[in-house]
């Protein structure tokens, strides 16, 4: 009964993966620019190397400056000449405002519902509004100066003691992202969830939000479920 059950999902499988190919073969866009020979269902993922700047460099070395490839499901058009990225992103800059939609998203998006996620219309240029208005209007920006300033202290501070007795290695990334995560903690909240000792007050909540934010970056930044999706759709999005 296992094993019928088992072939039975396996041939639905094929069946589903064969029959969304043929759909994409006979719906293949005809004026799409060039493209690399590619793989069913992972498209142009086996080919992506690091760092991915000089690959689609070499890229478009070899199909021109405006090339496509394909992520699982996801279409990505590739533009590296400044006169069409200008064309994309000035006279038809409505047609490119909207993001892919992802898991990311869904789940810590609220459901697309961000200024970060949330697609191009009524609801976005509202946030946006809001956005600069409340946030990075030039009042509020000179009313959080002293956190920023206080922030930046604490980072020289750690610096000073991690190299007061000889030369030692630092992390510029990590001690930024904690910067920056607690200028805004700050600007929210009025906690710091980065750092030891004194400056942290709640050392136990502080390292919850620590393992979450973590956790968070390091799903929204691997996204390969998104592109595998056989269910999604096919975006065209410039990179």
């Amino acid at each position: 009964m296992e094993d019928m059950l088992l072939y039975s999902s396996l041939s639905l499988l094929l069946l589903v993966i064969a029959f969304k190919l043929f759909i994409q073969t006979r719906t293949k866009h005809k004026h799409l620019p060039p493209s690399p020979p590619s793989l069913p269902i992972l498209g142009h993922l086996h080919l992506v190397k690091r760092p991915l700047h000089r690959y689609l460099h070499s890229l478009s070395q070899t199909y021109g400056q405006v090339f496509s490839l394909r992520f699982g499901s996801r279409l990505v058009v590739v533009v590296s000449s400044p006169s069409a990225v200008e064309e994309c992103f000035t006279k038809n800059d409505v047609i490119f405002a909207n993001r892919p939609r992802s898991l990311a998203g869904k789940y810590f998006g609220y459901n697309h519902t961000t200024v970060v996620s949330a697609p191009y219309g009524d609801h976005w240029r509202n946030l946006r509004r809001i956005s600069a208005l409340e946030i990075l209007s030039t009042n509020r920006l000179n009313m959080f100066t002293s956190i920023r300033r206080d922030e930046v202290k604490h980072l020289l501070r750690k610096l000073s003691r991690n190299s007061s007795q000889d030369f030692a290695k630092v992390q510029l990334k990590s001690l930024f992202s904690e910067l920056t995560f607690n200028i805004i903690m700050r600007m929210v909240a009025g906690k710091r969830y980065y750092g030891y000792g004194e400056a942290v007050k709640g050392e136990k909540e502080a390292r919850q939000f620590r393992e979450i934010m973590k956790e968070i970056v390091a799903i929204a930044g691997s996204q390969i479920q998104d592109n595998l999706c056989l269910c999604c759709g096919g975006l065209i999005m410039g990179v």
